[in-house]
């Protein structure tokens, strides 16, 4: 159970199970790098196993599968059970944004016969990860008239892609003399997106670029109203000769997006009602209208008790659910293990990562549930047969991290951290274990049936 590998106690019949799973694991994030596009495709594949928008109910009663999109870039599924939700439900609350690069409102510049695009980096990246790579754009665009374009470039196989530039080695000696942060500053971290003429104008390459992107229907001033994404481009992939690993972009916090779904749908014996909850904007501070401190989730608990015809109130909800934040750890990365607590590190292929402190320090930032709350979480996975492992993220003065958890504990839900313990997080492609990713889905599975 605790920092045991799983691969040496698993059967065969175990093994394929987590390989086949990691396969439909890696199709969806590699098909799915936006929240937009994580929202469209998760409420898809709901809507085939029988979920209804409850916005089009008017009751809810047991045994409906229901879900509610807020802008398209949150979306809550629930499943509907005997026990009335007053008398506490299961949620399971991830978040499916991920470190990117975005194009800044006015980002399109023409300089030296290269046209660029300037970025705005979104969450907490080492930015010279991201030179010298592939690069898909994937674009909403609005236009005054409320048209909406969707563009996406660069993630199939005949796509062209982009790329930052950096500096070579030959010219390079006043670069590696600066920090990493001197070296690299967020300002450079410019796309390059054409070189030809158009013809003999004052930025030629420039408006030859804008004659394609009319194409689209796109002209410049429509970025005004745009939200493009900047990802890696490829697919995700097998990792390693054993092919034990999957390396991938946006696994945080999409492995535990993907495997709360997963658990919510493969779920059949509904006693509690449960939930997930997907929420946007974690990597920025949970800040805006479709974030986890929005009034979203009030908002749908509050119809959700009128549409159940429940006389009982929020507060009732709250104090008797149960909560698992769905957020990736840090596993142990043998060449760094300075930073680490080896005491207390998440060890790779040893399951699902329960973390009763995050934050930083002084435990700034962390939730800290109850030992009660701990003992009933270690009590299920452990008469569920889940692999599963107690973790901190690092050395308590190295740094530290927070996760959506702080919100929902706030509400008085005993709310805990469960998830995918990761290696290089946060940088363009994350590197996870299939034994961990079927571990954590084996756990959620394991929090919607207990009681």
């Amino acid at each position: 159970m605790l920092k045991t590998n799983a691969w040496k106690l698993w059967k065969q019949e175990e093994k394929e199970k987590a390989f086949s799973f990691s396969e439909e694991y890696k199709n969806f994030i590699s098909e799915n790098k936006t929240e937009r596009k994580f929202v469209n495709k998760s409420v898809e594949v709901a809507k085939k196993a029988g979920f209804k928008d409850i916005t089009t109910m008017e009751k809810v009663v047991p045994g409906d599968s229901i879900f509610k999109i807020n802008k398209n870039k949150q979306v809550i599924f629930g499943k509907i059970g005997e026990v009335p939700i007053e008398e506490g439900a299961r949620f399971i609350v991830a978040h499916i944004d991920a470190p990117r690069l975005d194009l800044k409102p006015n980002p399109v510049y023409e300089d030296e016969g290269i046209v660029f695009f300037k970025t705005h980096y979104y969450g907490g990246i080492k930015k010279y990860h991201w030179l010298t790579i592939p690069l898909a754009l994937y674009g909403t665009v609005v236009s005054k008239k409320g048209e909406i374009k969707m563009i996406e470039i660069g993630d199939k196989t005949d796509d062209p892609v982009f790329t930052i530039t950096d500096l070579l080695p030959h010219l390079s000696r006043d670069q590696v003399k600066k920090t990493i942060e001197e070296g690299f500053p967020g300002e450079n971290l410019n796309i390059v997106a054409a070189t030809i003429p158009m013809e003999d104008d004052k930025e030629p390459v420039k408006k030859n670029l804008f004659s394609i992107l009319g194409q689209y229907g796109v002209n410049e001033e429509d970025l005004i109203s745009s939200e493009f994404e900047v990802v890696p481009a490829g697919v995700a992939r097998d990792l390693g000769f054993d092919r034990s690993l999957i390396l991938g972009y946006g696994q945080d916090d999409r492995v535990c997006s993907y495997t709360s779904f997963r658990a919510l749908i493969d779920s059949s014996e509904v006693k509690r009602s449960m939930f997930c909850v997907f929420v946007d904007q974690e990597e920025i501070g949970s800040y805006g209208s479709t974030s986890a401190q929005s009034a979203f989730f009030q908002f749908f608990i509050e119809e959700l008790l009128e549409k159940t015809k429940s006389q009982k109130s929020l507060r009732d909800v709250f104090e008797n659910s149960r909560a698992i934040s769905a957020d990736v750890s840090s596993l142990l990365d043998p060449g760094y293990k300075e930073a680490y607590d080896l005491r207390n590190a998440a060890r790779i292929g040893c399951g699902a990562c329960v973390e009763r402190t995050t934050g930083g320090r002084g435990k700034a930032g962390s939730t800290e549930p109850t030992a009660e709350y701990i003992a009933w979480i270690r009590k299920i996975f452990d008469e569920n047969n889940v692999h599963w492992q107690p973790s901190e993220l690092g050395k308590i003065e190295q740094g530290g991290g927070g996760t959506v958890a702080t919100f929902f504990a706030r509400l008085n839900i005993q709310t805990i951290d469960c998830g995918t313990g990761v290696i290089s997080m946060h940088a363009p492609f994350e590197v996870t274990s299939k034994a961990d990713v079927y571990s954590t889905y084996n756990a959620y599975k394991a929090f919607y049936s207990a009681e």
